[in-house]
């Protein structure tokens, strides 16, 4: 499973638009989830209508939150867009098994087994989880805090069964042509974040929507390759219902 988790105080204001952006990801399997974060007072009618926008279009949830909270916020989302997905692949399953629309419709007892699986899947199904931090001039206040979300974050998944492992890109780039900066490939080790964020340079101006598709390319080129072993790992080790089988090509 595949997600792009964008941290930003909105206001894209280079390049192709981050809504196109985050609907290419998802239809590529990748959710966009994104984190509004601000220090006092509004992040503005524009910021926060864009940054909802974007997570909508990229299949993902979106928050606004204070410094304070974004480490707890950050967690919260990628675990809800787990479970989130692997509902709905359960749900397309039972519809066409069994023609109901939802888990909560069938029989206590094979609720409670399909219950189980999908916890189960939760915490021992492959996770790429690739951040991507706003760090524009205005984002400057907020960076000792997204360092903080990044770090909690890394140490969460590592206590998952699956595997689990976070890339870390900030924008702008150094060019016209490199909108983004990948500060470190797939880590699976939290101690390893720490240092990133020392290599972070504050600049001007917002291109969101071409750092979100450089990001796209990235889990193309290095996940692509790799697909097939994430999904026997999500489906390793789990003792399914015979009925209720879930197909791994449903899963995002």
């Amino acid at each position: 499973m595949k997600q792009i988790l964008l941290i930003t105080d909105g206001g894209s204001n280079v390049g192709e638009s981050p809504v196109a952006a985050a609907a290419q990801a998802f239809a590529e399997g990748i959710t966009v989830n994104v984190a509004g974060v601000v220090d006092e007072g509004a992040i503005g009618e524009y910021g926060e209508a864009e940054i909802a926008e974007i997570a909508r279009a990229g299949g993902g949830i979106s928050r606004i939150v204070t410094s304070r909270q974004l480490s707890r916020t950050v967690q919260m989302m990628t675990r809800q867009t787990v479970a989130g997905t692997i509902r709905q692949a359960v749900n397309q399953e039972l519809r066409q098994l069994f023609g109901v629309n939802d888990v909560g419709a069938l029989p206590p007892p094979k609720r409670s087994e399909v219950v189980k699986v999908m916890e189960e899947m939760e915490e021992t199904m492959s996770l790429s989880v690739a951040l991507l931090i706003d760090a524009s001039a205005s984002m400057k206040p907020k960076l000792h805090a997204v360092e903080e979300a990044v770090r909690d974050l890394a140490l969460s998944l590592q206590a998952r069964t699956g595997r689990s492992r976070v890339a870390v890109f900030h924008f702008p780039g150094d060019s016209q042509y490199a909108y983004c900066v990948r500060d470190a490939g797939w880590l699976t080790n939290a101690s390893s974040i720490g240092s990133l964020f020392g290599k972070i340079r504050m600049r001007g101006t917002t291109p969101t929507g071409p750092a979100l598709l450089q990001v796209v390319d990235y889990i193309r080129e290095t996940c692509g390759k790799i697909s097939e072993i994430e999904l026997a790992d999500a489906s390793g080790g789990i003792s399914r219902p015979e009925s209720i089988e879930v197909r791994s090509d449903n899963v995002i």
